[in-house]
């Protein structure tokens, strides 16, 4: 797997999770607690933040991601 493509897997991942986030916000606002989609927005948003850290962890893992120390 390319570089250039694990940095668009991982900018794909923080995209949707901030785009929830701010869907959550949206709807918290505008419905005032009438309906469940703050809470739908922010459920899929800790589920994308949960798939995020579990790729990662696979990445290391099976060695397509190399972390590297502050510096390094």
């Amino acid at each position: 797997m390319s570089d250039s493509l694990k940095t668009l897997l991982i900018i794909a991942f923080l995209i949707l999770i901030v785009w929830n986030l701010g869907a959550g916000l949206y709807y918290l606002l505008v419905d005032k607690g009438q309906s469940k989609r703050t809470v739908n927005a922010l459920t899929r948003r800790i589920a994308l933040s949960v798939g995020l850290i579990l790729l990662v962890m696979l990445g290391i893992w099976s060695g397509w991601i190399k972390p590297h120390g502050i510096g390094g």
